[in-house]
């Protein structure tokens, strides 16, 4: 996972996994629009399982 990739989850987390498909697109946004801390930890996570 790159530094630029964190801060791309901890700024914007939908598009730090524009990349992983569309589940995990959808969960990102879903878990964001309840709170920006739910989702900067659900698209950390999601970009540390694929390394």
């Amino acid at each position: 996972m790159s530094i630029g990739r964190v801060l791309l989850s901890i700024l914007f987390p939908p598009l730090a996994v524009l990349d992983q498909g569309c589940g995990s697109i959808l969960l990102v946004i879903l878990l964001t629009a309840c709170g920006w801390v739910p989702g900067v930890i659900a698209a950390l996570i999601i970009l540390n399982r694929n390394n």
